[in-house]
């Protein structure tokens, strides 16, 4: 009888909630109260990789010519900009809004070889490498631990590979990938000296090929050795890019910040910022799943569909944040320079919103893996201003002339 009753009590709770909220129906506890943090991201521990690794490239389309999918990049900062919306049917057509936008320093890469990989059951495995007859400085640093004790022989003996019988080895390796590989990737670096980061050892990539059948991308790979590859020949303006790197870290941090649990009670006896239940008593041991204190940041992320706003050309430095509307011959760095970073000369990418990482990070920018078809992602991008105040405070001049015709004639500038 106690039972019926009880049964009774649930069916008349069920009438009057749905009675009172009769667009909702009675949901489950899992999506009323859903956990805190996903569980997608464990392990939540320092990443291995320091400047980022590209762990799936586009999908291949033999269709379409050679081409690169991906590319290096560094963190400079942020700014914001006024553009016009040409998006039929939203609310803000044709209205002008406010976007923050990162601004990435993207210096030429050096293409030094070229790998191919065969397709296995277990996966993909490298058949054979090939590098090019002259590799700079900067690539050898990164072989070494120690480049100032060294004797800086590597690839000495594999540049005579070139001289020896008319360079045949290295036409039977071209070959091998040709013939036999599914997937042909570049090896390409960074030019590190270009940027005033002070490190030395450029930043090595594996880059993939796609388009065309294998040996176009072997011809393809081959013709740029030695060559430099500049970001608008890899990207374009309104594209839609993935952004790989590392996080900012934060250390050892507590349960509320690193999960976004609840916090307890005021009142609560020995803090608040706590899991108040950990688990039952059996099993006897702490599951996987409850929230704990540890590692918080300097994970390895991806971003996807960041788009591109505008690319800056190192030829057009001082002119490059013209717009239509704002004449102004202004470059991207702002007054003062980038904080933390400094001041950007070389080749440069204006992405919408923020992206991962502290100030000097190195990123790679990735061809989106997806086929976009929205109106929002095919939007075509109309700078109406760019912003070029200091960030070091609350910056009012948008270049030194501007501040100088404000400012007048300075004692300080007339002995």
């Amino acid at each position: 009888s106690t039972r019926l009753r009880k049964e009774k009590i649930a069916s008349i709770q069920v009438v009057i909630y749905q009675s009172l909220h009769p667009s909702r129906k009675m949901s489950h506890r899992k999506f009323e109260a859903p956990r805190s943090g996903s569980l997608g991201f464990l392990p939540k521990k320092r990443t291995k990789k320091h400047a980022g690794k590209v762990r799936s490239f586009p999908k291949e389309d033999a269709t379409k010519p050679c081409h690169l999918t991906a590319f290096r990049a560094y963190k400079a900062g942020m700014t914001h900009v006024v553009r016009a919306v040409d998006r039929p049917g939203a609310l803000m057509h044709k209205r002008e809004v406010v976007d923050a936008v990162s601004i990435v320093e993207t210096p030429p890469m050096v293409v030094v070889g070229v790998v191919g990989y065969v397709e296995t059951p277990s996966g993909l495995r490298a058949l054979t490498t090939v590098f090019a007859e002259h590799l700079s400085e900067e690539y050898k640093r990164r072989c070494y631990k120690n480049w100032y004790a060294s004797k800086r022989k590597a690839y000495t003996k594999y540049s005579k590979k070139y001289t020896e019988n008319g360079g045949a080895d290295i036409t039977n390796e071209l070959e091998r990938i040709a013939n036999f590989c599914t997937v042909v990737r570049v090896i390409a670096h960074s030019q590190v000296k270009k940027l005033n980061l002070r490190i030395k050892k450029a930043h090595i990539t594996e880059i993939q090929v796609n388009g065309g059948d294998a040996r176009a991308k072997v011809d393809f790979a081959k013709a740029l050795f030695e060559k430099e590859v500049t970001v608008d020949s890899v990207f374009a303006k309104d594209e839609l890019v993935d952004v790989l790197g590392v996080t900012k870290g934060h250390g050892f941090e507590g349960v509320t910040t690193r999960w976004g649990v609840t916090r307890l009670p005021r009142k609560t006896h020995r803090g608040l910022r706590k899991v108040a239940c950990i688990g039952s008593w059996h099993p006897a041991r702490v599951s996987t799943t409850v929230p704990r204190a540890g590692q918080n940041g300097y994970f390895h992320r991806t971003e996807m569909n960041k788009k591109i706003y505008r690319i800056g050309k190192k030829e057009n430095q001082n002119s490059s944040c013209q717009t239509d509307a704002d004449l102004t011959e202004k470059g991207i760095t702002p007054m003062g320079g980038f904080v933390h970073y400094g001041e950007i000369n070389e080749d440069w990418i204006m992405l919408k919103g923020a992206i991962v990482g502290v100030k000097k990070r190195p990123l790679i920018l990735r061809k989106s893996l997806m086929n976009h078809s929205s109106r929002k992602h095919l939007e075509k991008i109309d700078l109406k201003f760019i912003d070029t105040s200091s960030k070091l405070g609350h910056g009012r001049f948008q270049t030194a002339e501007e501040k100088l015709k404000f400012l007048g004639p300075l004692a300080s500038k007339q002995k």
